[in-house]
Formats: structure tokens, sequence, C-alpha cells
């Protein structure tokens, strides 16, 4: 199964060029079962990303671009009255697709924002107190501009909480940012992409990351990091017990992407920051230092004892 893993990876590669960390990275989200959250500024290849994503899965992709006037049935649908049958129909909206790109997330309002959150926690969405199943397998790729540009509305906790990760694509380096450019040349896009796997292909490798073996000392050491954040002076909120499931469930797949049976502390080193940093909330002496969430969390990790296996 590494060989269809492998032929995915390149696959999604081709397109979204020199950001190959990115893509294991996402790859490790879906075969959690998580949600991602990407925060950049405009034009680094968010969208290509995700429609590449979809299409060499060989999955449904829909996206939704918030805007300050888009209304929670833009996102789960809504009832149409028939005038001809003198019923109403339901209409989807664009959350019923496998891939979801929620593009420019917190440029809307909350109420908006919020009509995510039971797509994402449960798979499903309520309209006219009819409940609506999602496809399976059901990704969140959401997008945000940084806090500091106009026109954006911060994420509430709860919901920055349904993200297992969260990640910055960054510009890329004068390689990569060239082959964009011969690739533009040369009409090669992301429209090209074509699945590369089967469905079945894609059960195969969510269940080999799901059996990954854990050590009970491995999940005492993720437990411990998690709990550290709670009592640490430099958080006024540390990471939530799901942040400590996220963890256990994209350490396995980190592993997996890797070639490997069992996880490791270095796999959990490796996805704590994407995982925990976007849950974790500084103090305000934090803030007026401009300390880094990131960089606090390092050093809280260095300080835990890492299980010796």
């Amino acid at each position: 199964m590494n060989g269809k893993l492998n032929v995915l990876r390149d696959q999604i590669n081709k397109y979204f060029t020199g950001k190959e960390e990115i893509t294991d990275n996402v790859l490790c989200c879906f075969l959690a079962g998580g949600h991602l959250l990407l925060e950049d500024v405009p034009g680094v290849g968010k969208t290509t990303l995700a429609r590449t994503f979809a299409r060499s899965l060989g999955l449904s992709f829909g996206r939704i671009q918030f805007t300050p006037d888009t209304m929670p049935s833009d996102i789960t649908g809504l009832s149409i009255y028939d005038m001809k049958t003198g019923e109403f129909t339901y209409r989807p909206g664009a959350v019923m697709k496998n891939i979801v790109l929620a593009d420019e997330l917190n440029r809307t309002a909350p109420k908006t924002q919020s009509a995510l959150l039971e797509a994402m926690a449960e798979g499903q969405v309520t309209v006219d107190n009819v409940i609506r199943q999602l496809p399976k397998p059901f990704m969140v790729i959401a997008t945000q501009n940084p806090a500091s540009f106009a026109g954006t509305y911060p994420l509430p906790e709860a919901q920055l909480d349904r993200f297992m990760m969260k990640l910055s694509i960054g510009y890329p380096d004068e390689a990569a940012e060239l082959q964009m450019a011969r690739n533009h040349i040369a009409k090669i896009s992301d429209t090209d992409a074509a699945a590369v796997v089967s469905s079945d292909d894609i059960a195969s490798m969510t269940g080999d990351t799901e059996s990954v073996h854990l050590s009970d000392a491995l999940l005492a050491y993720m437990q411990q990091i998690t709990d550290r954040t709670r009592i640490d002076p430099a958080f006024t909120l540390g990471a939530s017990p799901r942040a400590l499931l996220h963890l256990v469930a994209i350490v396995r797949a980190r592993a997996y992407i890797q070639g490997r049976d069992y996880a490791t502390p270095d796999d959990v080193k490796y996805m704590a920051v994407p995982v925990l940093s976007h849950r974790l909330v500084l103090t305000t002496e934090m803030r007026l230092q401009k300390k880094s969430v990131s960089d606090l969390l390092n050093a809280l990790i260095l300080k835990i004892p890492v299980p010796m296996e």
C-alpha cells in the first residue's frame, strides 16, 4: 500500500510544487479523519492544494467562498417550495461533498462560521429539522487570512478546536516558483489532475493508519504534553481533551506516512505544534512581549521527559 501512497504523493506534488512536507501533513490529516485549517497570505496555493488533493483521491469537491453576506444556508443547503408538487424540495449546499474548501472562513460572520460546526463534528447537517448525512470520507479544508488583514472575524475557540491541524504554506523557494511559472506557460494546472487511487485504496490506507501501534508510554507522553499546556502560566487556555485525541490519531498517520507500523516520540514532537498551537491562547503579558505560541509550546515539550522504548 505504500506504493499507492507514493503515487498519490507524487501526483499532488506534480501540481502543488515545492511543498512536499505540506503535502504529507495534509495526507496525515486526511488519513486521521480530521479537518485542516490553512492560514496564509493570498496567492500561495491553498486552493490549488485542496483541488488537487480531492482530484487525486477521486473524491467530490466543493468550494465555499466566504464573504460578509454568506448565509448558513449557502453551506448546509435549504428547502425550496415547488409550486408544481406543492412540496418542499431539499437543495444541497456546498458542504455535501467529500472534500470541502471553506475559503477565507474568517471573512464571514460568526453565525455563518458556526454552520460548519455540526458538519465538522458529526458528519451531518440539519435543515428544517431533518438530519442529512454527509458523504464519507468527509474533510473540511478551511483557509483564513492573517488576523492583521482588513475585514476578518476571529474564529471562536470552539470552532478552532474542531480543526485537527493548522498549517501555513508560506512562499515557495526559487526553484519551485520557477517551476510554477513554467507550468503556467505550458498550461499545466490542477484541472489536469486525475484520480490515482480508488475508494478501496483509501479504505485500506485508513485501516493501516488505524493499525499503527502506540505504546502506553507514548500515550502517557502525549497526555502529559496536553495537560502541561493547561497549567503553563504562558497560556490562559490550554489544549482540550479533543486535542489529545486528535494528536493520537495524527501521530499514527505520521508513522504510517513514514512507512512504519509503530509510532515514536519523534512523531509526537513533529506533530504537536500543528495540532495544538491553534488551540492555545496566550496571556496578555505574553502577547505584549510578542511571544510565539509555537516557540512556547516547543519549549514546554522540551521540559517533558521523553519515554525510552
